[in-house]
Order: structure tokens, then C-alpha cells, then sequence
């Protein structure tokens, strides 16, 4: 549930990035960043850094003010550590009301039922507090851990997209995954 602008998932804290958040976020980065490799794109070295974090922070405070995206992290018990990272971006309004979504977990905490319960939460905020009517995923086939995710939180396969993203420096083809509100209503 929500509790001074925090959630508490799994054991965990989850909240939106903020301010002060670039050292977390570049230890994270850091720590998984083999583990991540297969999955995301080739990150340019600031992405690493405090200091690149420091200035990527800054654009996603200006995206939750317009609220045009937001960017969560998931935090152990004592706000110490980030343990992984979800993001609703390219959040669209009246007519579409949809949003995309990306995640990542860190690698010594995977199937654990971390991931599920905070989608689980999250999925329902933007749901409810967002007045979101479609959610859409994309996923790499051999990202079994991901397509179990997105299955168990009940989204649907819509397609294929081939050569759909340039992940770890080539076009990789994705299954296109959607889950949409059922108690939506108009704004």
C-alpha cells in the first residue's frame, strides 16, 4: 500500500527516483551491469557514473511533473540499495491512455517473486491513479525470466515485432505484450 509517497512490496520499499538517488542508481547499474547486458541497449560510460545519473534524474523529475513517464526504483528494507527499476514511459493521454513498460532486476535477487509483486502494485497505480487503459511490454523470446513476468501479471501477446530494438548493439525482434484496464473510465 501506499504510505508516504512509498510503497511496501515484498519486503521491499518502492518509490519514484528522486533527487539524491544518482549513487544508488550507479551502484546498481554497476553491479548488474553483465547481467543486464543481454537485455538492454549498449550504455554509453556516464551511464554508470554518479555524475551521469545525477543529470538523467533531473529529466525524470521534469517527466513525473508533466507526468509524461515514471520511473520507480525497488529499494531493500532499509533504502540502502537498489535492487531493481521500473519505468512507465511515453505516457499518453485522451484518446490512447496507454503507457509503455520496462524493468530490470538485479541478478541476485531474480525468482524470488520480487518483480510480480511490485508490477502487481505498480500496474494497479497506473491503473487506478493514472487512468491508464492499456499497458504495453516488449520482450527478447530468449528472455524466459521476462515473458514468465509479463504472463503471470496477465498480459496478452499481440505480436511480433521483428528487428524491433537495438539491444547489446544488435536488432533484436520482440514479442509485443499488452495488458489493458477493465474497470477504466473516462477522465
Amino acid at each position: 500500500m501506499l504510505n508516504g509517497g512509498h510503497f511496501d512490496v515484498h519486503g521491499n520499499r518502492v518509490r519514484l527516483i528522486r533527487k539524491g538517488d544518482d549513487i544508488l542508481l550507479s551502484h546498481f547499474y554497476n553491479a548488474n551491469k553483465q547481467h543486464l547486458a543481454s537485455w538492454e541497449p549498449i550504455r554509453s560510460p556516464s551511464f554508470y557514473t554518479q555524475s551521469g545519473w545525477f543529470d538523467r534524474i533531473e529529466n525524470i523529475i521534469a517527466m513525473h511533473l508533466r507526468q509524461t513517464g515514471f520511473s520507480f526504483i525497488i529499494l531493500n528494507q532499509n533504502e540502502s540499495e537498489v535492487l531493481g527499476t521500473v519505468n512507465f514511459s511515453n505516457v499518453s493521454r485522451y484518446p490512447l491512455h496507454a503507457c509503455n513498460l520496462g524493468y530490470a532486476l538485479a541478478e541476485q535477487i531474480q525468482k524470488q517473486g520480487v518483480m510480480h509483486a511490485t508490477l502487481t502494485v505498480l500496474i494497479d497505480w497506473m491503473f487506478q491513479n493514472q487512468n491508464m487503459h492499456r499497458i504495453m511490454a516488449a520482450y527478447i523470446p530468449e528472455n524466459i525470466a521476462s515473458e514468465n513476468v509479463l504472463k503471470k501479471q496477465g498480459f496478452d501477446q499481440e505480436g511480433i515485432a521483428k528487428d524491433y530494438l537495438l539491444i547489446n548493439g544488435k536488432w533484436q525482434t520482440h514479442h509485443l505484450m499488452s495488458l489493458t484496464n477493465s474497470q477504466w473510465q473516462p477522465d
